[in-house]
């Protein structure tokens, strides 16, 4: 199956619906399989008292609170039917990550082939029951968490009827340093959990998705903005569009130099071997009935003759004919 690729809208859009849409339209123009936004109630995602991540303080300012923060960026369950109904229209999937079990809730009324588990849900277990109850396959974001708390949140969504699951490793840090990427836990994963694994990546560039696909990643997801200067807590950390388009080239140009696993001559190189290889020819000029020599032998392209390889069948035999020098050899 082929990489899915991810555009992680996120809040990127502000909070504007008409946003959203051409961020839609932008991922589908960027080859990318599925948008992705965030679904909340931002009163039963986030109390009064929540203080904003250093990175926010940082990208929107320490005055504004976190929950004043997502009151301003997200967006109710009409508009989020109303832009799953948009993505449906242009030919891109629609997909969101809920915060809450109402917004779950809602999800599930939309019919979605998944669900995003972001990575603060992880060990939220009343939200983890609620997805589980969706019977929808689910792709599990694993930044800040053990083996352990994974292993709990999974168990829990096996218990309650999830079907599937994609485990995404993440490093929950926008952007992520690449030194704490850590892409190899990905094979730690698999081995641990033996299911499908992926990518979230939170590093400046494209590299760590092109890395993850090479360790086997099945899914890529990517914050990507259409403008990063524009205010927002995720806008510094996500990829403008041509360097959307850039990471889904760079992952499908991956997956194909992947290929089959089996060491073979492929269809494209097979016409150079006689160019590039060697075969057996005169030295000098050699007389019939003359002896083959390590003398009067060398090995030149082209390799359409007797390979090299045969070298110690040919010396000692006899010329059955006489050869020019650089003639190919025949026995």
């Amino acid at each position: 199956m082929p990489v899915t690729v991810i555009a992680e809208a996120g809040v990127n859009h502000n909070g504007d619906l008409e946003t959203a849409k051409a961020m839609a339209r932008v991922a589908r123009d960027c080859g990318a399989d599925i948008v992705k936004y965030q679904t909340a109630v931002p009163e039963l995602v986030i109390s009064r008292f929540a203080e904003k991540a250093a990175y926010q303080k940082e990208t929107t300012g320490a005055a504004e609170s976190q929950l004043e923060m997502v009151r301003r960026l997200h967006f109710d369950f009409a508009a989020h039917r109303e832009l799953k109904e948009y993505c449906d229209s242009i030919g891109i999937q629609y997909l969101s990550a809920p915060f809450d079990i109402p917004s779950v809730e809602f999800l599930g009324t939309l019919g979605l082939p998944l669900i995003k588990v972001p990575s603060g849900e992880i060990t939220n277990l009343p939200y983890l029951e609620a997805v589980g109850r969706l019977n929808t396959p689910v792709l599990l974001s694993t930044g800040m968490s053990t083996l352990g708390e994974i292993t709990d949140a999974l168990g829990i969504l096996d218990d309650t009827g999830c079907p599937a699951v994609t485990v995404l490793h993440c490093n929950t840090q926008y952007p992520t340093p690449y030194e704490d990427a850590n892409l190899t836990a990905m094979l730690e994963l698999y081995d641990q959990f033996g299911l499908p694994v992926g990518l979230s990546d939170h590093t400046p560039g494209v590299e760590c998705a092109v890395a993850a696909v090479a360790l086997g990643a099945t899914v890529i997801e990517k914050h990507f903005t259409l403008d990063r200067s524009w205010p927002g807590p995720d806008q510094k950390a996500s990829l403008e569009p041509p360097e959307l388009r850039a990471l889904v080239d760079a992952v499908r140009h991956t997956e194909a130099a992947l290929g089959s696993g089996v060491k073979h001559v492929t269809a494209s190189e097979a016409p150079n071997k006689a160019v590039a290889r060697k075969s057996i020819v005169a030295a000098r000029d050699i007389r019939r009935g003359e002896v083959f020599t390590a003398e009067n032998l060398l090995t030149k392209r082209p390799g359409d003759g007797i390979s090299p390889m045969r070298w110690y069948e040919v010396l000692g035999q006899t010329a059955k004919r006489d050869f020019a020098a650089d003639e190919k050899i025949e026995l």
